[in-house]
């Protein structure tokens, strides 16, 4: 019931002509509504007939007006309601826990909400994690099912980043906090979520700009015919000139607009993306170039090692033992599995063995990872880092790196001490279903660029194997930016993912960015979208809900303006059905005009709460050519937008003569 109360509420509310001067459709509604209160009243002052019948007649022009309004307001409402829904389950992911802060003297236990960006904390297995931070030592299994839904724990290792009121199920993290009180994910979800029921998008502005155009044209044309009426000494009823202004303004995709605009973010968020506005969404439904990462998003991204290559005069346990050893402190899959093949196959190593060395772990400028002692090292990384920043060069190990490329594996050579020792093979497969998406991209005519730090034979391998149009190997953050300058430079609407702080300034600078959940906070902040399942491929959901939006507002603007054209084939004959020459207009061959008119006006006001469903749910989408969605938009919506009204406004006119409400 307090539902219903709110959406009654929220309803009435928006009748304020502060709120309905946003709508200006909706604006000169309301205005005639006044308008037509007074007629009914006060009939004579407007010239208008007072007999009984004319009595009634404006009556039910006061109450269909009353009711465009109020289905106008409630569609709005619905939408705003799911918005509201959304945001009350986000606040119901807050979870105020203690937590176990780090200070010079040991520990305190302190409320969650007292935690500010920089402080230490430690979190055991099955406690709430206090807040957004990022994993400084340690590694564990954390649920984060309240936020992404996802019912499977996820491993959580140096340098991931935590969401705050998520939970440890295993071992033991130190985390440091990196948001403050009231400036959470959460809190910033609740926020954008908030925002979106407000915010117009640009595609929305512009299209209340055609409609506010639209309605001044029909204003003058309803004003111009009140005085020409005069002029030729005929009397015009003014109840009579507002139907047939209201029928001729595009009402019903008035109506409607906010809802749609709302409902794009609503469906986003179904998908588990969180986009901090509407302008995004529909940036999405307008991309034509979409930058792909491959391990992850184009690829299954877990790479294992599954095989050991020792160079030449290198025995083949001692390569393994030499791997083991540079991936022993490597918290990544792949190292994991590094330590966990040379295992299978005999070779132990511990941390003991480590003592004397410094790990180094891997990052987008070194672009390498392994160990360093005081006069020896091992290092592990792309073959184009080893011979360029390395200074190697060894005919074997290139050769046997383009070899695992071709098979669509990934080389991992090993350096020790100036020398390659070998080369450890990484398998990657593709994700299930990516070339039936990328397929359906290319209907879009959507470009798409995969970015990938393998070399140029893997890469050509993923992207021929996965239909990629275009490739970039060997590729740093840098370059990712520097594609997503480049595409933008050739007038194209870019869209991107990204986890990690060096894609920050690519995401930024994307039209759509998209950044995963388990990302860094420097991604999140730079993206306009978050998806919390963190699944790269969800990016095209997002771009396929985009079109889904655009169509869909499309499709209505499209049936609204056929609508009035219909409708003037219906009100202009019965306004002037003292003039012979207009008969031929009336192909409806209704007789009596005012119940032609109300019938028409009744229309006018059914179609908007018939239409909801539609502007919420969507359009459904088919991934197909800008000429053939024309072809089709035009067809249905255009040819049917005509139709559909000659055939009811036909049946409410038999209804009403029926019934005996006719005038």
């Amino acid at each position: 019931m307090k539902e219903y109360g709110s959406i009654i509420k929220g309803t009435l509310e928006k009748f304020r002509p502060d709120f309905q001067m946003k709508n200006p459709v909706m604006f000169v509604t309301e205005i005639a509504f006044i308008i037509s209160i007074f007629v009914m009243f006060f009939p004579s002052y407007f010239d208008a007939p007072s007999t009984g019948v004319y009595v009634s007649f404006y009556l039910a022009v006061a109450i269909l007006l009353f009711l465009t309004l109020l289905f106008s307001n409630l569609s709005t409402t619905l939408s705003e309601e799911q918005s509201k829904s959304i945001s009350a389950s986000l606040k119901k992911m807050k979870t105020d826990t203690n937590a176990n802060r780090v200070t010079d003297h040991g520990k305190e236990t302190v409320p969650s909400d007292q935690l500010k960006s920089g402080d230490m904390v430690i979190v055991s297995a099955g406690e709430v994690i206090p807040g957004d931070g990022e994993v400084v030592s340690g590694s564990g299994y954390v649920n984060e099912s309240n936020v992404t839904g996802e019912s499977r724990p996820i491993r959580k290792l140096q340098g991931d980043s935590v969401t705050g009121s998520t939970i440890l199920q295993t071992d033991e993290l130190v985390i440091r906090i990196t948001a403050n009180p009231g400036e959470t994910y959460i809190d910033k979800m609740i926020e954008i979520v908030e925002a979106a029921v407000r915010e117009k998008t640009p595609n929305e502005i512009a299209l209340s700009t055609l409609l506010s155009g639209l309605t001044l044209i029909f204003l003058m044309v309803t004003a111009s015919i009140f005085a020409l009426s005069n002029f030729l000494g005929f009397t015009s009823n003014l109840d009579i000139l507002i139907v047939l202004l209201i029928a001729l303004i595009p009402t019903t995709i008035g109506g409607l607009m906010p809802a749609i605009g709302i409902a794009a973010v609503n469906k986003i968020s179904q998908f588990n993306v969180i986009s901090k506005s509407g302008r995004a969404v529909e940036n999405a439904g307008d991309v034509d170039t979409i930058i792909l990462d491959k391990t992850g998003t184009v690829t299954m991204g877990d790479r294992e090692a599954i095989r050991f290559y020792p160079n030449s005069g290198v025995q083949e346990t001692e390569f393994m033992r030499y791997s083991a050893l540079a991936s022993l402190q490597d918290n990544t899959m792949e190292g994991m599995s590094i330590v966990k093949l040379a295992r299978e196959k005999g070779v132990e190593v511990s941390v003991s063995d480590l003592a004397g060395f410094e790990f180094l772990p891997f990052s987008a400028d070194t672009r390498f990872s392994g160990i360093k002692g005081k006069d020896t090292y091992i290092y592990k990384g792309a073959l184009s880092t080893m011979l360029k920043n390395h200074k190697l060069s060894d005919t074997f190990i290139v050769a046997l790196c383009k070899e695992i490329s071709l098979r669509g594996g990934t080389a991992l050579p090993v350096v020790k001490d100036g020398k390659f020792v070998g080369v450890i093979e990484l398998n990657d497969t593709l994700k299930p279903g990516i070339k039936q998406r990328l397929d359906l991209l290319k209907k879009m005519n959507i470009k798409t660029i995969m970015c990938t730090g393998d070399d140029e034979v893997t890469a050509s391998y993923f992207s021929n194997l996965s239909g990629i149009d275009e490739y970039v190997a060997n590729s740093t953050p840098v370059d990712k930016f520097n594609v997503v300058i480049s595409e933008k430079a050739k007038q194209r609407m870019v869209a991107m993912v990204g986890d990690g702080t060096n894609d920050a300034p690519a995401l930024a600078k994307a039209d759509v960015g998209m950044a995963m959940n388990k990302g860094t906070a420097p991604a999140k902040d730079a993206a306009n979208m978050i998806d919390l399942d963190s699944d790269p491929t969800k990016l095209m959901d997002v771009i396929f809900i985009g079109k889904q939006i655009l169509i869909t507002r499309g499709a209505l603007t499209t049936f609204s303006i056929a609508n009035d054209v219909s409708k003037y084939f219906v009100i202009i004959p019965a306004m002037f059905y003292f003039i012979p020459a207009l008969g031929a207009l009336n192909i409806l061959g209704l007789e009596n005009p005012l119940t032609a008119i109300t019938s028409a006006l009744i229309f006018n006001t059914i179609i908007i709460p018939l239409m909801v469903p539609m502007a919420i749910r969507g359009v459904k989408y088919r991934p197909s050519s800008i000429a053939e969605l024309f072809r089709r938009n035009i067809l249905i919506y255009g040819l049917g937008g005509i139709i559909v009204p000659f055939l009811a406004i036909k049946v409410i006119y038999v209804l009403l003569s029926i019934l005996g409400v006719g005038w």
